[in-house]
Parts: structure tokens; C-alpha cells; sequence
């Protein structure tokens, strides 16, 4: 039963973690015109964003089975 708390906290932790990621003044910090090797700034965060939540869900949820 503790791991299934532990587990619930880390992800909730995680959704919050994500709120943040993706609000607003984080969002408009790299809306911006520059460009890394021909992409956008902002495309790249988003979905450099995106892929690190869905790592640490990932890396939350396989705690619970050790």
C-alpha cells in the first residue's frame, strides 16, 4: 500500500512539475525568433518538455516495481 502513495505523489508531482512547464511565462521566455539548427526555440522546448515527463512518469511508475 506505501508504494502505491509514494507512486501517486511522485506523479502528481510530476502533473505539477508539467503545469508549470507549460504555462504561460516559461512559454513566453522561448516564443522567440531565434532558431537552433533551422527549428524553433519554442518548438523545441515543448517537446523537449514533453519528452522529459514523459521520462520521469516513466521512471516514477517503475519505481513502484522494484
Amino acid at each position: 500500500m506505501r508504494s502505491n502513495v509514494g507512486t501517486a505523489a511522485r506523479v502528481i508531482a510530476v502533473f505539477l512539475l508539467g503545469c508549470l512547464a507549460f504555462g504561460y511565462p516559461l512559454l513566453a521566455l522561448f516564443n522567440a525568433p531565434a532558431r537552433v539548427l533551422g527549428v524553433p526555440v519554442l518548438y523545441l522546448y515543448v517537446f523537449g518538455a514533453w519528452a522529459a515527463l514523459i521520462l520521469l512518469i516513466a521512471w516514477a511508475v517503475s519505481r513502484a516495481r522494484e
